[in-house]
């Protein structure tokens, strides 16, 4: 552990300060989920901050770690982090102030000065896309030390912007019963603020597109940690190739899940309550994954000659 708070200390620091303003509104938003009891669009007025600085946190911590891992510095690389950093910062600084203000941040066209700051926050998170596509592209350039973590690293990124992409649908919506000024919404077929999963806030009545980009933005969390779960358990098993295969394979189908759970959504379908066609496409996306993982493993046992007796 010690080793580990060592070697973080002389990671990115804009990422790293990012981190710590995040975890200190953290705090702050957690304060006033419990203490404001104002409800906006069905939820605690302070819930969308707590979420989105809990991700942030999240999401600044991956991405120093994974500048940590290039052999050399990268200035391309750094740049394109403090980019992120400045980017997120203003996203964060816009919905703080919207709740202080009383009102939503996302899709708000009611007012000029809401209009104002929605298209703020559009440039902010398109900027930031295109730097994490920059860091992306340096990550794949260089060789890290193991293949499979080098794979989940690159592919959690590519799959990560996958999740940002999914979720530009959301700007479209215009759902029955959604307020005057209001271009866009999170959820399909039914007004934000119904009923929704607890914390979360995922509709329980229609499509939500936020389950789709949740659960690819994580891919940056999923699919290192899948590396790491493989060397730790496996690595005297299976051979460095063998593991960089199995990723693959996973990062294949969590951009397979994303999507799936992007287009259930765009159906207008509520995560807990899928019809026919989109467990069929679940069970498909097992099968595939199962046979996918079967053959990699089938070719490292004709590789090594390990004969299997049952």
């Amino acid at each position: 552990m010690t080793t580990l708070r060592n070697r973080a200390a002389g990671w990115h620091r804009p990422l790293m300060l990012l981190v710590s303003a995040m975890a200190v509104l953290t705090v702050v938003a957690a304060v006033g989920v419990v203490a404001d009891p104002r409800v906006l669009t069905g939820a605690p007025i302070w819930l969308k901050p707590l979420k989105f600085a809990i991700s942030f946190v999240l999401y600044g911590v991956t991405l120093a770690w994974m500048l940590s891992l290039l052999p050399r510095r990268s200035r391309a690389a750094e740049r394109a982090a403090t980019v992120i950093v400045a980017m997120s910062v203003v996203e964060m600084a816009v919905i703080v102030a919207q709740v202080l203000r009383g009102t939503t941040s996302h899709f708000n066209g009611t007012t000029t000065l809401n209009a104002v700051l929605f298209d703020v926050m559009g440039v902010a998170i398109t900027v930031l896309f295109a730097a994490q596509f920059v860091l992306a592209v340096v990550l794949a350039r260089r060789s890290l030390p193991d293949r499979a973590g080098g794979y989940a690293v690159r592919l959690g990124l590519a799959v990560s912007l996958l999740g940002m992409l999914v979720a530009f649908p959301m700007v479209a919506q215009s759902p029955a019963g959604a307020p005057a000024g209001i271009s866009g919404a999170h959820s399909v077929g039914v007004p934000d603020g119904g009923p929704g999963l607890p914390l979360l806030g995922w509709s329980t009545t229609g499509g939500d597109l936020r389950v789709g980009h949740f659960v690819g933005m994580h891919a940056l969390q999923a699919l290192p940690l899948l590396a790491i779960l493989l060397d730790r358990f496996l690595g005297a098993r299976l051979d460095e190739l063998t593991r960089a295969r199995l990723v693959l394979v996973g990062a294949a189908a969590y951009a397979g899940l994303t999507l799936l759970l992007t287009a259930q959504a765009l159906r207008g379908q509520p995560l807990l309550a899928p019809d026919a066609l989109t467990l069929a496409a679940a069970g498909v996306l097992v099968v595939a994954t199962a046979t996918a993982t079967t053959l990699v493993l089938g070719r490292r046992t004709r590789r090594t000659g390990v004969v299997l007796v049952g």
